[in-house]
């Protein structure tokens, strides 16, 4: 395409015009930014601050597109100064956190964290952050908390759309009628699969581009009206109607909606509509003009991006390294760190590489810092997390990477993310006579088999396990892909005539007080618990014997045993109350327990022997029992068959009824 050429001496520099600054998008970035943050901060208090991120991308699309349209209108548009301003815009302040953030993790993190760290900078400097973040959401992931460069999902949406935009805009905007097609099909196309998806797989809808689209393209319709001006000019005070109308649809959006709804969905048109309200009111509308345009909020929506992308690191970090929500001081004392990165960042850095001059070194330089990170990344996920640094180390050993569950094989093989393990048992050459069945909760018990087989000196008995995340094996509810499973273990069952005894374990409460997960069906308390009287008459209609493994206690936080180089407190959160722990066991038991005892199933419950009368077992100060809040490690497994050694001969040894 042709572009125009302006001469500055001897050199010839394409030159991009931009549209005229407005204060008041800058105010409207800084109500983005601060709802971003206050939400991250304080969740409780703005629950629906994560729609800032919305508001970020109406702004972009406007002040995008406005650069494109104009450039291309007047054909001096070039595909590589636009992607040159890009990187001088993103890539200096996104050079520092990622930066800070290795090396951070390198003296900080456990070998696990610093792994997964090193993966997500690889992806995020590549802007690529929101496909793994979404393969990430399976049910085994860690919290969100602990995913420092979690935030980077819409820096890279935006990215992407930048990656096509351009060109689109490029092919077709000579034909008005066929930019106006492609442009009003992907805005409705997006749109009414962002509903359509939303309710199905919201971990999808959330992260991915192809629901997301709309939102920008809705600052894209406001670049295009200011470039295509209508007949209808409005006045003075209907703009202040629109400005009026966005603040309205803002704050009732930051009032109403929370994370429990299903988002972005139909939802997400609050923040949509406010931000193209407000910004088409323009600068001269009362509140634009005299809100969005103060000097505090300017300068605010000046270090919003910085902001955005150094707040959320602190955050997490601190959680990391606390183990758990940092108190209300670390927090504030985060956000005002973040607050001054992003000063130092805007003022000292990303002004001085947006000036002229070696444009194309800078640009050059940029991009291979941030290659070379990316790099660094990759490495360090590869070499999983460098377990040999010190801050890796506990006591000279990789102990958290120690904490593992059972011996994992594979009975099912229908692809990765679901959750399978199997455990071929403390005689693998033996017919079994007791198989194990349930989800991971179950899987917690694996360890215990194997440890009281090899004890106990009971060679008559032999188990296999039959495991999947979320899944108890019950063919009337199977959902999380449990059909898999039941078909599995079924015909396992049916072709194995040594099988007596059949053990269920699984979490309990969970599927009893009413169970709902992102891409499941609900099931409330009554269905589960016909399923189950089903399954266990199944199981007795076979002639087997069917014990049930009750719940653990759930609540545990092992990272906070370890010994971490970096700490903010001395205070130990490396324990579990009785009482957290039977509030979080909820009340299936009673129903449970009357139930079972009618139908002569024996039980066996793991609170016997983990808590006394004040608090449950974590650690005995060398082994850590659990690696998360509810699964044990094999050293919990192997500490409960220990203490339960005669009651679980008096169990597994009885003969079948």
């Amino acid at each position: 395409m042709s572009s125009s050429v302006k001469s500055n001496g001897s050199s010839a520099e394409l030159a991009l015009t931009h549209p005229k600054y407005r204060p008041d998008i800058d105010g409207l970035r800084a109500i983005a930014v601060l709802s971003v943050v206050i939400y991250h901060a304080f969740p409780d208090t703005l629950k629906a601050g994560f729609m800032g991120v919305d508001i970020f991308f109406v702004i972009s699309g406007y002040l995008i597109s406005s650069i494109i349209f104009e450039n291309i209108d007047r054909g001096s548009f070039s595909f590589g100064q636009f992607y040159g301003r890009r990187i001088k815009r993103i890539f200096p302040a996104l050079t520092l956190v990622l930066l800070s953030c290795l090396v951070f993790g390198w003296f900080g993190l456990l070998g696990d964290e610093f792994k997964q760290l090193g993966k997500h900078m690889a992806v995020g400097a590549g802007f690529l952050s929101n496909f793994f973040l979404w393969q990430e959401s399976g049910y085994f992931n860690n919290a969100a908390e602990t995913k420092p460069l979690l935030h980077l999902w819409s820096l890279a949406i935006e990215e992407q759309f930048y990656i096509v935009w351009p060109l689109i805009v490029w092919l077709t905007w000579k034909r008005k009628w066929l930019f106006l097609s492609v442009f009003i099909g992907l805005g409705v196309a997006s749109f009414a699969y962002n509903v359509h998806l939303v309710r199905l797989d919201p971990t999808a809808t959330f992260f991915s581009p192809a629901t997301r689209i709309w939102e920008l393209l809705a600052g894209v319709l406001l670049a295009y009206m200011k470039m295509r001006p209508s007949a209808w000019q409005p006045s003075q005070r209907q703009l202040h109607v629109a400005s009026t109308l966005g603040v309205a649809l803002l704050a009732f959006g930051l009032y109403r909606i929370d994370k429990g709804r299903p988002y972005p969905g139909t939802w997400a048109l609050l923040p949509i509509l406010g931000s193209f309200c407000l910004i088409f009111a323009g600068p001269t509308a009362w509140f634009n003009r005299f809100v969005l345009s103060n000097r505090l909020l300017v300068w605010v929506g000046l270090i919003s991006f910085p902001l955005y992308l150094w707040h959320w690191p602190m955050l997490s970090f601190m959680r990391i390294i606390e183990s758990e929500t940092p108190s209300l001081g670390y927090r504030v004392l985060a956000l005002g760190l973040s607050v001054l990165l992003a000063w130092m960042t805007y003022y000292f850095v990303e002004k001085s590489i947006r000036a002229n001059g070696k444009s194309t070194l800078k640009i050059a330089v940029l991009s291979s810092c941030v290659a070379a990170l990316g790099l660094a990344g990759f490495v360090v996920f590869q070499n999983n997390g460098v377990t040999a640094r010190a801050a890796a180390q506990i006591n000279g050993v990789n102990t958290w990477d120690n904490l593992t569950f059972a011996t994992p094989c594979k009975f099912i093989t229908n692809g990765p993310n679901h959750d399978d393990w199997c455990n071929i048992g403390n005689a693998p050459s033996k017919p079994p006579t007791t198989l194990l069945i349930g989800d991971s909760v179950g899987n917690n018990f694996a360890p215990m088999l194997q440890r009281y087989a090899e004890q106990s000196g009971d060679s008559a008995f032999v188990f296999r396990q039959f495991g999947r995340g979320l899944c108890h094996g019950f063919p009337e509810i199977a959902y999380e892909n449990c059909s898999e499973l039941v078909s599995a273990t079924r015909a396992y069952i049916a072709k194995t005539s040594s099988v007596d005894t059949i053990i269920l374990a699984a979490n309990w409460p969970l599927y009893f007080n009413g169970f709902d997960r992102v891409g499941s069906t609900p099931v409330s308390s009554q269905q589960f618990k016909t399923a189950f009287e089903k399954n266990v008459a199944y199981y007795q209609s076979l002639g087997k014997r069917v014990i049930v493994f009750l719940a653990p206690p759930v609540g545990a936080n092992p990272r906070a045993c370890l010994t971490r180089p970096i700490r903010l407190t001395d205070k130990s959160v490396c324990n579990l109350t009785l009482a957290e722990a039977t509030r979080n066991d909820g009340q299936y038991r009673a129903h449970f327990a009357v139930y079972l005892k009618s139908i002569k199933v024996d039980t066996f419950d793991p609170f016997k022997y983990m808590c006394d009368e004040t608090s449950c077992k974590v650690t005995d100060g060398t082994r850590i029992y659990y690696v998360d809040h509810e699964h044990f490690s094999v050293f919990g497994g192997q500490f409960l068959a220990d203490a339960a050694k005669d009651d679980l001969k008096n169990l597994i040894g009885k003969p079948t009824k």
